[in-house]
């Protein structure tokens, strides 16, 4: 089992400029599909006043993805996204727990409250949020602390969410760059002749 994969180094890099904080650059995408997750589970929102956490881009699970976005300000806790294999309904919706913890009760607040939202499903355990919709064969979840984003940014974020920047590609290699001390016949070891007087 690949478990949680990247998502607990919770970096502060920028993916990209102003103006198109939805999107993932290759790096990004090329790390996540190196660490497990599939192409089409790739997955970029747009919350308000949230960046992407670069360096916690990555997969999940079998193949799933997962990443962290933080605030501009750095203040409160990191936001969740994740994208997985499976679908939702409303008896998972109500016995899924928010935050990790034992059937239905999440690991800081209590009973989960759910409610089927337009698209999608809205839970909460009194302490943290999430909203969750379906895109055919999987799911994406955005979750976040109560007071820290209200339910309204946490909708149109993951209602929003839209694949991955890139065409799939691997990013090329680094090119190879020329030293000047290697001969051009034998073992390939650096020339290391000493001149007059060395």
């Amino acid at each position: 089992m690949k478990g949680v994969v990247l998502l607990l180094g919770l970096g502060l890099g920028l993916v990209t400029g102003c103006g198109s904080q939805g999107a993932l650059s290759q790096e990004v995408v090329d790390r996540a599909r190196a660490s497990g997750a599939a192409p089409d589970l790739i997955y970029a929102v747009e919350l308000d006043g949230y960046r992407l956490l670069e360096q916690s881009a990555g997969g999940i699970g079998e193949e799933g993805y997962g990443a962290y976005y933080g605030a501009d300000g750095g203040s409160g806790e990191p936001v969740q996204l994740r994208i997985d294999r499976g679908g939702f309904s409303d008896t998972l919706c109500a016995t899924t727990p928010v935050a990790s913890g034992p059937g239905g009760t999440g690991a800081q607040g209590g009973q989960v409250r759910c409610e089927r939202d337009g698209d999608g499903w809205y839970r909460t355990d009194g302490a943290r949020q999430d909203y969750t919709v379906v895109r055919g064969d999987h799911y994406i979840r955005l979750t976040a602390p109560v007071a820290q984003v209200g339910r309204e940014a946490l909708r149109k974020a993951v209602t929003g969410a839209r694949p991955a920047v890139g065409d799939g590609t691997p990013a090329p290699p680094p090119t190879a760059v020329p030293r000047g001390d290697l001969p051009t016949a034998g073992d390939g070891a650096p020339d290391n002749h000493v001149g007059p007087g060395g």
